[in-house]
């Protein structure tokens, strides 16, 4: 898919790391460019110790070229929890009709953010009284979609979960 480009967002300390780096190669393998955010730039250290490089910044973010943000899980992700910037992105690339995804424990970013509030998701298990408390309704399900809203579980669902947003990109035309 040619001119597509999806934003992942990652911890700079202890996101998990299949939880990126398998969609990132599912993305790339279907011609998905990948941009990489986080807190700092330089290069961010995975719970398991794999590095990735930081294209930008999350501040500094235009979400104009995206057709997808992923919010990436792991222990680290719980600094962009109450994240005012990361709420403000997710709610612009959501009121866009663009993709908003997250895997894990970054699925309550997206709760804390509003946009879950009456609908369908999953998180890590030990997570989902964060959403619920949002209004989110949790499903317990490996990958859930809800609309342009895709959550996942964990490490275990990843590849599913990238193959999910490829194929929402797939189909839909307009992004």
């Amino acid at each position: 898919m040619p001119n597509k480009k999806v934003l992942m967002v990652i911890a700079h300390q202890f996101f998990r790391d299949e939880e990126y780096f398998e969609p990132k190669e599912v993305f790339e393998d279907n011609g998905i460019k990948v941009v990489t955010a986080s807190s700092e730039t330089g290069t961010a250290i995975g719970k398991l110790g794999r590095e990735a490089r930081v294209d930008v910044l999350l501040d500094d973010i235009d979400i104009k070229p995206y057709c997808a943000i992923i919010f990436v899980g792991g222990p680290g992700c719980k600094e962009f929890w109450d994240d005012l910037e990361a709420h403000r992105i997710i709610r612009e690339v959501f009121e866009d009709g663009k993709i908003v995804a997250a895997i894990c424990s970054a699925t309550v970013i997206l709760a804390r953010a509003g946009i879950l509030d009456g609908k369908y998701a999953t998180c890590f298990k030990g997570d989902s009284e964060e959403i619920t408390k949002t209004g989110a309704i949790y499903t317990g399900n490996s990958v859930e979609q809800n609309g342009m809203i895709i959550t996942a579980d964990g490490p275990a669902s990843a590849l599913e979960f990238g193959t999910k947003i490829v194929d929402t990109i797939r189909n839909t035309s307009f992004i």
